[in-house]
């Protein structure tokens, strides 16, 4: 079975997302870290069980020889919700169970958070990038549990796409979350809700 992990948020600048983000649903990041790997960077949010994150491309480090995750070298414009990932027991046992390419699964690691995370090599994942990334954690140690809670919980993920049912279908076997609704659309968008403590805040 698999179940939301965590969603992200893709920007220019490490700076202009954060601060897109906390704009909109009035909270403070916390720190993050680098995935040299990648050459990218990013903040945090803990929403309880799961969580948010901000992933830039990192300036000072070297561009790596492959294409980043999250389709970020293609990215442009303003700061948007761009990724859902999904966590699973057994990555290889997952990826085998979908007909599609999701990447190979890399092993990273940052302090004691260790995982293992299926990157396409085209870093563009099915269904333009409507589809979730699979993630396996080692241990214990995972973000949710040590950032700080700011009172926020994902009441909805909204997940549009021309395909909507077929990723649906191809999902509903293995994920069970009345949080995460697909809807069809003329293009790929997500949409994410919160409740806050000054009301429900959208991140689109």
């Amino acid at each position: 079975m698999l179940r939301l992990d965590h969603i992200a948020v893709a920007a220019n600048t490490l700076a202009e997302g954060t601060a897109w983000v906390e704009a909109q649903l009035g909270v403070t990041l916390a720190p993050g870290g680098q995935h040299p790997l990648m050459a990218t960077h990013n903040r945090l949010l803990g929403l309880a069980d799961d969580y948010l994150e901000v992933i830039t491309i990192n300036p000072d480090a070297p561009a790596p020889p492959h294409p980043r995750w999250f389709d970020l070298d293609r990215f442009s414009g303003a700061p948007r919700l761009t990724n859902w990932i999904v966590a699973c027991d057994d990555i290889d046992e997952a990826l085998a169970a979908f007909p599609l390419d999701l990447g190979v699964p890399l092993s990273l690691a940052r302090g004691d958070l260790n995982w293992r995370m299926a990157v396409p090599t085209s870093g563009n994942l099915p269904y333009d990038n409507a589809f979730p990334a699979l993630i396996q954690w080692a241990g214990t140690a995972h973000p949710a549990k040590r950032l700080p809670d700011c009172g926020l919980r994902l009441t909805r993920l909204e997940i549009t796409h021309p395909k909507a049912t077929e990723i649906c279908d191809t999902l509903a076997p293995y994920l069970q979350d009345s949080r995460i609704v697909f809807e069809k659309g003329a293009a790929k968008s997500m949409r994410a809700q919160f409740d806050t403590a000054n009301g429900p805040r959208v991140l689109g």
